[in-house]
């Protein structure tokens, strides 16, 4: 199952030129609450999986619940030396700790079952009784996520053509995480919530998509958009400066919509989550249809 992995890549990032320096060390601080957690949670090789899509979840969970978190100093791992700022007390940090663990697992395991890749088979060995831990705190989002990707998996395997019809499971997937990490005082902040969601996820599938064609074309594996703008042995740059125009179009449409419900919203942290919505998602966009890679952007904080 190609796209498994999704919710890994770090696409979803803050445009730290455009943010204060607090709004900055208070992102910072929640990447560094999910590391601990993970580390605390799963052990410290677990800390290797973590990536900005999940402080971003955390971020999010902690603000729509309007947590009260605190903050304390302490030492990184990376650095021992230095001392960080880290969230702490906060369950939707720990929640997207296990969420990570989860679906990093199923990640390893797929690579295994697909291409036999025995550094997968390592990984999942290794993160296996992590996954088992995040399995017993967090039963209904793993069930969830088992769910979203058969019917992803379903998809895929008769080779769907159109990626508005793909990329509705994981669009699911990301809506369900959500909505389980939030408490609900309200059926209006429901829907905005997991539109928003549902709309995140649709975005993380289509320019994924987009930035593994060069890629699923070497290897012969599946892509919608491969698919549905009938691919038929051209140059790899001709066939994306061919569908780059629509793909653009729907990535900015989904921005829009999750735009639209977030706005909806009363939450903590609003400034930064609206950063990451307006600018970072749209800078991603643009990298990416561009041809530059999301992985020469993520650097640890």
């Amino acid at each position: 199952m190609k796209k498994i992995g999704l919710f890994m890549f770090g696409y979803i990032l803050p445009d730290k030129g455009e943010m204060k320096i607090k709004e900055y060390e208070l992102f910072r601080a929640y990447y560094c609450g999910v590391c601990k957690s993970m580390g605390k949670s799963f052990g410290p090789l677990c800390r290797f999986a973590l990536n900005y899509d999940s402080v971003f979840l955390g971020m999010l969970l902690s603000s729509i619940n309007k947590e009260s978190v605190s903050l304390k100093k302490e030492p990184c791992i990376a650095n021992p030396l230095k001392r960080k700022w880290v969230v702490k007390n906060s369950n939707s940090v720990d929640f997207s700790a296990d969420i990570n663990i989860i679906l990093t697992y199923y990640k390893f395991k797929d690579d295994w079952t697909d291409e036999k890749s025995y550094l997968a088979k390592l990984g999942q060995i290794v993160i296996s009784p992590g996954y088992k831990r995040a399995l017993n705190c967090s039963k209904e989002a793993e069930s969830h996520i088992k769910k979203s990707l058969e019917k992803l998996h379903a998809l895929e395997s008769q080779r769907c053509s159109s990626m508005d019809i793909a990329a509705d499971p994981f669009g699911e997937l990301i809506k369900g995480i959500i909505s389980i990490g939030c408490n609900w005082d309200n059926d209006k902040k429901k829907e905005a919530v997991e539109w928003l969601g549902y709309n995140i996820g649709k975005w993380i599938y289509i320019i994924d998509a987009f930035d593994d064609i060069e890629k699923d074309i070497e290897k012969n594996s599946y892509n919608p958009l491969l698919l549905q703008y009938m691919y038929k042995d051209e140059e790899v740059n001709e066939f994306k400066n061919r569908i780059r125009d629509e793909v653009r179009f729907n990535l900015i449409h989904t921005l829009a919509q999750a735009a639209s419900a977030f706005e909806l919203l009363d939450m903590n942290n609003k400034s930064i989550i609206e950063n990451i919505l307006y600018l970072g998602m749209d800078k991603k966009t643009k990298s990416v249809l561009e041809g530059r890679s999301c992985n020469k952007d993520e650097k640890s904080l």
